[in-house]
């Protein structure tokens, strides 16, 4: 009984630990802006370039298409692990596949909920390249 006890525990460890591993925290604007006021975050944006162009949110440091099949092997090779990151896409749905991409291999992930648009709803700046 001891021994299923002790596998009942180490299994439920395990899986939260697991759980912790893959999460990220979504956000609204506002509390976006203050999270990318932070110097040490890295901000990136996950649309395409074409989008990019057409205005970024600024202090934005990346663009990452998340739909390019390359985009993981790209994000872990160009993002350090040691600092968190706040990413966004137009909307905030590509944002939340590549929050859970980063999120699994190990990242401190924050996205944008409401994605670019938002931000732009939200009549806050916008750079251009």
């Amino acid at each position: 009984m001891k021994r299923i006890i002790l596998t009942l525990i180490m299994g439920f460890s395990f899986f939260g630990l697991f759980a912790q591993t893959n999460k990220y925290k979504t956000v609204g604007v506002d509390e976006f802006e203050k999270f990318i006021a932070d110097t040490t975050v890295i901000v990136l944006d996950v649309r395409t370039a074409a989008e990019h162009a057409e205005g970024f949110i600024p202090g934005t440091q990346y663009n990452i298409d998340v739909l390019e099949e390359t985009f993981a092997k790209s994000a872990t090779e160009a993002l350090p692990k040691d600092r968190p990151i706040a990413l966004y896409c137009r909307r905030g749905n590509r944002s939340k596949k590549a929050a859970r991409i980063l999120a699994e291999k190990g990242y401190q992930v924050v996205e944008l909920g409401t994605g670019f648009r938002g931000w732009q709803s939200s009549e806050k700046k916008i750079a251009m390249p």
